[in-house]
């Protein structure tokens, strides 16, 4: 089974996102992959799961037990865990990464998805969904 730790401030709205659609379509390819996902700052967020993370995965037919059911903060353990690793944005990420996790800041994959302060989710949401079924694809070779 290939694990997937994507990475996000609050485990709340991108790394759920990615962390559902992988596992749902993984689970319908078939695909030994599965994803999981954790948080860097997760009492920055409130709730348990973003309401355009909700929306997006509702849009396309997916259900929430795709995901956890709720934020997880980032454990050592957890980056052990993992076959690839990804953080959603790479100038929020790579400094909380240099800070808190410091063996690991140079060893992941930032990808450049922005929080909804700086990035709208429509165009945030499609990115990621683009770059997790390009994911897949690799995964599935």
């Amino acid at each position: 089974m290939h694990k997937v730790l994507f990475i996000c401030t609050g485990n709340f709205y991108r790394s759920r996102f990615a962390e559902a659609l992988l596992n749902y379509h993984a689970t319908a390819r078939n695909l030994p992959a599965r994803a999981f996902s954790r948080g860097l700052a997760i009492h920055l967020a409130e709730g348990d799961l973003s309401a355009y993370t909700a929306a997006a995965l509702a849009e396309r037919g997916i259900d929430f037990s795709h995901t956890g059911e709720t934020r997880v903060s980032l454990k050592n353990e957890d980056l052990l865990s993992a076959d690839t690793i990804i953080a959603l944005d790479e100038i929020e990420h790579r400094p909380l990464m240099q800070s808190l996790f410091p063996d690991w800041a140079e060893r992941i994959t930032y990808w450049n998805c922005r929080d909804i302060q700086w990035e709208a989710s429509v165009d945030c949401i499609p990115r990621i969904e683009q770059r997790v079924m390009n994911l897949l694809e690799e995964i599935g070779r």
